[in-house]
């Protein structure tokens, strides 16, 4: 039986976006023992190993519902963001998924091959995510109250929009809590709904 050939990692992969119209492109480049960048006038150069952590997140916004987001940290402190979209004029920002994708798996590869000792987490704050959620349970509370006040009083116009309103705001609201629950992750299993 003939084993296959060895992966061949290529030899650097870059990405870059734009966070505003007004400011300079973000750009990172993947290189053989560290991830070099370059915002505006500030650049930098990590190593794989003073990777500190990464959180990857969902980070919707009404120019663009499918944004991704992921931190970078250094163990000193610093830290790098990458987003999954870019602005291109004033009303049109444009998601790069696929590019996008394959520097946060490639960084993620190169990280484990470099025996880095990074925490990978996934999702929102626990401490963020909880109280959201507990505010989203008060929330729903009231709007179950106010129905079953609509519909005891006869006002079936009141009922069918709190019942209709109920229903956009928990698919909008239900998909960015679901995406972003915290969790921990491994190098060899990215959580898939925090990817494009």
């Amino acid at each position: 039986m003939v084993s296959p050939p060895p992966e061949i990692p290529p030899p650097g992969v870059g990405y870059a976006y734009r966070a505003s119209l007004i400011g300079s492109a973000h750009r990172f480049a993947l290189e053989d023992d560290g991830i070099s960048w370059r915002v505006g006038r500030r650049t930098g150069r990590w190593r794989y190993a003073d990777v500190a952590a990464l959180r990857m997140s969902y980070r919707p916004m009404s120019m663009q519902s499918h944004r991704f987001r992921t931190e970078i940290s250094h163990r000193n402190g610093g830290c790098i963001i990458v987003m999954s979209t870019t602005w291109r004029t004033l009303a049109l920002m444009d998601a790069q998924d696929k590019d996008y994708s394959t520097f946060i798996v490639e960084l993620h590869r190169r990280l484990a091959a470099h025996g880095a000792r990074t925490m990978l987490v996934g999702g929102l704050n626990p401490v963020l995510y909880f109280a959201g959620a507990g505010v989203l349970t008060l929330l729903s509370v009231a709007m179950a109250a106010l129905l079953v006040r609509a519909m005891v009083t006869g006002e079936w116009a009141g009922a069918l929009f709190i019942v209709g309103l109920s229903a956009l705001f928990g698919w909008q609201i239900g998909r960015f809590m679901h995406r972003n629950r915290p969790r921990a992750y491994t190098f060899n299993a990215l959580p898939r709904e925090l990817l494009p």
